[in-house]
Order: C-alpha cells, then structure tokens, then sequence
C-alpha cells in the first residue's frame, strides 16, 4: 500500500454519519484514497471524524471539491514512524496457532505456537487490526486441512500474512505491494523472523507483474486491502487461485461483506467461511476442483458452501 502522505478530515460527525459517510466513500468509485479510518474526537460529546489518506496533496483536493461538505480539512502526514511510535501502546494478538508482537514485546513470547514479529515502519499492516486476525484464524483453519504449496499475497503491507504462511507451511510464499517502502518493510521484517529464503517480495499493481502470472496458479491467496480494490481484482483474483484452493479476503466491514461475497460467487467461487471482529469481516472462499465423485456425481457451489458452514466464527 502506498505511503499515505496527506489526510483529508471530515470532523465533528455524530457515529452513524461517520460509519454512513465512510460507507459510502469506500463505494463510490469517484474517490481513490489508499485508506479511510472513523475515529472517536470527542466521547463526551459523541463527535467523530471520517479521514482519507492520500499519497499526494492534488487527490486530497480532487477529493475535497467532490465531498462538498465545509469544514473539511487537509493536512501532511508527519514524516515520522508513527505506527511504529503507537505500537507501545498495544498488547501481543493471539490467533489461532501465531501469537503476534511487536520488537517491544519480545520478551512476552509464548512457548509453543508461532511467533511473529512484526513491526511496520512506514507501511501499514501492524497486524493489531480486527481484519489481519481474521486472516490468521483462517490461515490457521487452512493448515489444519492440508497446508498450501503455492502462497500469494496482495497488498502485503508489512508481509505479517506471507510471512505466517511461509513461517507455518514450511513454503516459499510471493508477496505484492503497490507501495516499495512495504515491500522494504515485508523483505525485512521476514528476516527478523528467519524466512528470508521463503520471502519474495515484489513491487506490482494487480495481478498482471511477470512474476505474480509464472507463479500462477496458488494454492492460496490473501488480499487483504479494501473493498472498492477487492471488486476491481475480483476476476484476475478468482482466476489466479488453483483448483481446490482457498482465497482470503478482508479489509471489510460488516456493511460491505454481502457485496463481496456476491462478487466473488459470481466468478464461481465458494463462500467457505466468514469471520467478524468487531466491526470487521474476513471472507474465505474455495475454488471447487472438478472431480467425480462414487455415483457421478461433481460436487458445486452447494457442497463446498455446506462443508465450510459450520466454520463461521463471530465476535
């Protein structure tokens, strides 16, 4: 993801404007921000903000004239490793089998399990979000069944994903980011966690890069970015992903889950699970091999929708 360099605020909201208003925004394709966050300003009063992060101070204007909302206002992103500065702040995540950290809580490493050390510099991907967990617990789910042999991950961000599927596969896993700085950020942070030799990461826009098309298909596929991106790729995604594979996506919330997973199913794929944390939804659907079974009969849509219902986890 590239390196945000300008926000665009939308101050004083009350909840429900802020969540409707960034709704909103995340589905209308006039709009390009990299992110966009609702945050809490004022408890006692109730008062929220909507902000856009843009790479360039020309899009946050572009932005600003379409919103038409006054008060609006535009500021430079400090120049400092400030995700890096709040990570002080939050406590290790336990997903599943992988027990995640930053450097500053090395010493709280668990015995067993998978540790991840993951620190993200200037990119964005700490693995604290509601929507990177959802994405270990269904990684975790994956490995319990077969573990995947051919790995990608689009919108790599800090490589926290690549690098838990390598770290748990014991597999070479292809990482992608649109931003060099997160693929700097990813190549090091899998050497901090001795997987340097199964991480390759590359700079590259979709899923047309030489090297992301030779590698194809895989076994497994992350893309967790947003919504607006996930429809865009949707295509290209559903075609990279072998048969009989599992392809994970998040970066939603509730609100838009039902509109991926109609996207998505309407490429052929199988709606095989979906996890929620708080307000955030990870999706996991499979690509049906085409193989007979006893009888004649293929298994479809239904099956594979079946075999995974029983694997829905909420907060």
């Amino acid at each position: 993801m590239t390196a945000a360099r300008f926000t665009l605020t939308v101050p004083d909201l009350a909840h429900n404007a802020a969540t409707d208003l960034a709704n909103r925004l995340e589905e209308d394709f006039r709009f390009e921000p990299m992110a966009i966050t609702i945050n809490e300003t004022d408890e006692a009063r109730g008062l929220w903000e909507v902000m856009l992060y843009f790479g360039e101070h020309q899009e946050a204007e572009d932005a600003r004239d379409l919103l038409q909302i006054s008060g609006t206002l535009i500021a430079p992103v400090p120049d400092q490793d400030w995700v890096r500065q709040s990570l002080e702040g939050l406590a290790p995540v336990t997903a599943g089998r992988f027990f995640l950290h930053g450097s500053h809580d090395r010493h709280r490493r668990r015995p067993g399990g998978i540790p991840l050390e993951i620190d993200a510099g200037l990119a964005f991907g700490t693995g604290h979000h509601g929507t990177t967990e959802g994405c270990l617990l269904a990684l975790d789910a994956i490995l319990k069944r077969q573990p995947p042999r051919r790995i990608l991950d689009v919108g790599c961000g800090t490589g926290v994903l690549a690098i838990a599927a390598a770290k748990a596969a014991g597999r070479p896993a292809l990482a992608s980011d649109i931003d060099p700085e997160a693929v700097r950020v990813t190549l090091g942070n899998a050497r901090l966690n001795g997987v340097a030799p199964r991480i390759r990461a590359i700079t590259a826009a979709g899923l047309k890069h030489p090297v992301i098309v030779a590698s194809a298909p895989y076994d497994l596929i992350f893309a967790n970015i947003l919504a607006r991106p996930l429809v865009a790729l949707a295509q290209n995604l559903s075609a990279a992903l072998a048969p009989g594979g599992s392809l994970i996506l998040s970066g939603l919330t509730l609100e838009q889950m039902r509109w991926i997973e109609a996207t998505y199913v309407s490429r052929g794929l199988a709606l095989a699970r979906r996890i929620t944390r708080g307000n955030w939804a990870t999706l996991v659907f499979a690509k049906v091999q085409n193989k007979k079974r006893p009888g004649g009969r293929t298994p479809g849509r239904l099956d594979a929708c079946s075999k995974g219902a029983g694997w829905e986890v909420d907060a």
